[in-house]
């Protein structure tokens, strides 16, 4: 059926159904938090990687600082060992000359030969009669053997005993065997003399006196 307009107004036209955007916000909010939670994991994840670099290359850095200071520890502790052993032998030598228990020239020959001996010092020496007693320590029990050789074929000795060896339980720092030696010295060698009660002998073919 066709209708006509007679009265000649404009037929309103019918109004749009509005749009439901109530369930589209929530899917909006939560593809916009998704976003921003991997941009921020991301930017979290790249300074959580450069802050593990940084201490990786400190770790680095550190541990060679410290193979550096474990061979400056050792230089320091051999050092240490010498001079422990060198200030030994001077105080030995400055102990014989104080003490003086022999003669000049046996202070000298036994002073040299603890001086030859490495590893090895002495700190008591003693002298009674043609016996000489000395107590000291070294390094090792092969110092004290050769320190024994030594005296031996020096030719002030005609004996030479070891006492004592072992190894000193109080020195903690550097191993070290304390010693007791004994020794007979050499009676110095006699000169033969003529004795003074003997007669000059008599002048012979002696000329008669002249008679005038």
């Amino acid at each position: 059926m066709i209708r006509i307009n007679l009265l000649g107004q404009i037929r309103p036209r019918a109004a749009r159904r509005p749009v439901d955007t109530g369930a589209a916000l929530p899917a909006l909010f939560i593809g916009a938090g998704a976003v921003l939670g991997v941009l921020f994991l991301s930017y979290m994840y790249f300074q959580w990687q450069g802050q593990l670099n940084q201490e990786k290359t400190r770790i680095q850095s550190l541990r060679a600082q410290k193979a550096s200071l474990e061979q400056t520890k050792q230089q320091v502790e051999a050092f240490d060992k010498q001079r422990i052993v060198l200030q030994q032998r001077v105080s030995t030598i400055e102990q014989l000359q104080r003490d003086r228990t022999g003669s000049q020239e046996l202070l000298d020959m036994v002073a040299n030969t603890v001086s030859r001996t490495e590893n090895l010092w002495l700190t008591t020496l003693t002298r009674k009669g043609p016996t000489l007693s000395m107590e000291g320590a070294s390094a090792s029990i092969n110092s004290v053997a050769n320190f024994i050789t030594a005296m031996k074929r020096s030719g002030y000795f005609q004996k030479v005993e070891i006492k004592e060896s072992k190894q000193d339980e109080r020195s903690t720092a550097v191993q070290t065997f304390t010693f007791q030696i004994t020794a007979e010295i050499n009676p110095p060698p006699t000169t033969s003399a003529r004795p003074a009660s003997t007669p000059a002998p008599a002048a012979t073919g002696a000329r008669p006196a002249k008679k005038g």
